[in-house]
């Protein structure tokens, strides 16, 4: 006798996601989670998925391993972990989370400018070693950010969102950079990348990677920018050429940078980043908290189980394969 659990379709989870996501999809089907995001271990586990919901970069050829994948959801927005193009002709829907961390990498955004500029950290470390009067001290040479100007490189819904909140949470001048900058409704300014990189006291990367993008921020348009201008990149790793942001912070050319994603991650121990001045690392955490991390669960789950009743998800990317 086969097991009804057997009949369900498998979906196939390259990182955990919200207990309420799974237990949703566990309804409909088995749900799997990979013990890790080696290529070949998805390989593997992907040839019985039905779905794929993808917090990790899938192998290029994930596809040539899944003869019964019906589906993908990108557990979040940008669509540089899938094979967009391959899934497209297999006809393989693919459908991702627009807006559903915006305001948590927003959010992320400013704090890391605040740390960059009010240091508020280094404060608590110095009173704490040298005493309140050395801290105090410091202080005296710290900017706020109100009425400075921040320049914003994409102005998709993140980069709005960051326009935003600067622009009326802060009252600054915001400048932007978009291959489309139309509907911007007074939040920025639009301008020339490099006006924006020599005008800026403060650049947000919140552009998609592109071949268009890739290496894009390079030491040209970093040697554009203000000595005390900071750079926070919530985008992409390999938007910034990392050794160009790491000769300027090194030689003090800049006044510091905020990296939430690298070329490689893990970003590697021995890593020529890890060693520099004024620089704020995390590890791809700007978009996580746990209100994002159930917006996005449950939103997965919804368009994963449209797509295994053979409707079109509402917010598919490639909705040519429909015809």
């Amino acid at each position: 006798m086969t097991d009804a659990a057997d009949d369900k379709p498998l979906i196939l989870l390259t990182n955990p996601i919200h207990p309420e996501a799974v237990a949703r999809l566990e309804i409909h089907a088995r749900v799997v989670t990979a013990p890790d995001t080696g290529a070949e271990t998805l390989r593997r586990l992907a040839r019985d998925a039905a779905g794929m919901i993808v917090r990790a970069q899938l192998p290029d050829d994930i596809l040539d391993h899944a003869p019964r994948l019906r589906g993908i959801v990108r557990h979040g927005v940008g669509l540089d972990f899938v094979p967009l193009p391959a899934a497209t002709a297999r006809g393989v829907p693919v459908a991702n989370l627009p807006g559903s961390n915006t305001r948590a990498v927003a959010e992320y955004a400013f704090a890391a400018l605040f740390d960059l500029r009010r240091r508020l950290a280094h404060l608590d470390r110095t009173l704490r070693a040298q005493g309140w009067l050395a801290a105090k001290t410091l202080a005296n040479d710290l900017p706020e950010i109100g009425g400075t100007t921040l320049g914003v490189l994409g102005l998709g819904e993140i980069g709005r969102a960051v326009a935003g909140i600067g622009r009326h949470g802060f009252g600054m001048r915001v400048l932007g950079t978009a291959r489309t900058p139309r509907g911007l409704d007074g939040l920025a300014e639009p301008v020339p990348i490099e006006h924006l990189f020599a005008e800026s006291d403060a650049v947000v990367i919140a552009c998609p990677l592109t071949p268009e993008t890739r290496g894009l921020v390079d030491a040209g348009l970093i040697g554009r920018m203000k000595p005390d201008a900071v750079l926070i990149n919530v985008a992409r790793g390999p938007i910034v050429e990392a050794d160009a942001l790491a000769d300027a912070l090194e030689a003090g050319r800049i006044g510091g940078a905020a990296l939430d994603v690298f070329a490689v991650q893990p970003l590697p121990e021995d890593h020529r980043l890890r060693g520099c001045p004024n620089l704020l690392l995390t590890p791809h955490v700007a978009g996580t908290t746990a209100t994002s991390l159930r917006t996005m669960g449950l939103g997965a789950a919804e368009a994963m189980l449209a797509i295994l009743r053979g409707e079109r998800p509402a917010t598919v990317v490639n909705p040519e394969i429909y015809g």
